[in-house]
């Protein structure tokens, strides 16, 4: 390759990541309060869209004061779906081993996401979600626990939503993912091409109506698309 045409070569492939870059910036909503992140929302709002066909309306959250999110949990490409699906950032509960995960580890540390341990002690990511709501941010969970793979009602949920908004009172918004083809995985559903969908549900006053309530209308809610 003589000189002339490497130096075009770099100038196609220098203009196509400028290109890149400034789509995924133009696709961007929210300031998280970093350059590269809100490149990495723009990209991921783009990807879900055109590869994964994500239909959805966007969640009715509130423009300012904290808010519960929740949602069904059937592959590793739902928390994207629901960032994809806010105008908000959102600080995920994850597992401690996800948390961990080598080359991510920074990317879930800049956008505030909170590790938990499972069948662990969770007095402190407790505290941590609690702090946040109390400081007005988004919470997002999934009350199951961990991935959901067989496709039938969820008899049991984890009850910590219900304590979060109870104690905060924090609105519950819960939402529920569909249209995943192979759930039950993490990173193969990503490279899948999906017709995912985003279904939210009327809020939830769970500090009104009590604990039990509460977890029976979220299992009613998160059990519709089974």
């Amino acid at each position: 390759m003589d000189t002339i045409t490497s130096f075009i070569l770099f100038l196609f492939l220098f203009s196509l990541l400028f290109w890149f870059v400034r789509v995924c910036q133009k696709a961007n909503v929210v300031d998280w309060g970093h350059s590269w992140v809100n490149f990495l929302d723009g990209f991921l709002r783009l990807f879900t869209r055109t590869y994964h066909r994500f239909q959805y309306q966007p969640i009715p959250l509130p423009e300012k004061g904290a808010a519960l999110l929740v949602s069904n949990h059937i592959s590793g490409l739902d928390p994207l779906l629901m960032i994809a699906a806010c105008k908000r950032p959102v600080r995920f509960l994850i597992a401690q081993e996800q948390y961990n995960r080598f080359g991510l580890n920074w990317v879930y540390k800049q956008v505030g996401c909170i590790p938990i341990q499972r069948g662990g002690r969770a007095q402190k990511p407790f505290r941590a979600a609690l702090q946040a709501l109390e400081q007005g941010e988004v919470v997002a969970l999934f009350p199951e626990g961990a991935i959901h793979t067989k496709r039938k009602p969820v008899k049991r949920l984890k009850g910590g939503v219900a304590k979060l908004a109870g104690m905060s009172g924090t609105p519950v918004y819960p939402v529920t993912i569909s249209g995943i083809l192979i759930e039950g995985f993490t990173v193969l559903t990503l490279l899948i091409p999906n017709r995912a969908r985003l279904t939210s549900y009327p809020t939830i006053a769970c500090d009104e109506l009590g604990y039990d309530k509460c977890m029976a209308k979220l299992t009613e809610l998160l059990n519709k698309n089974l």
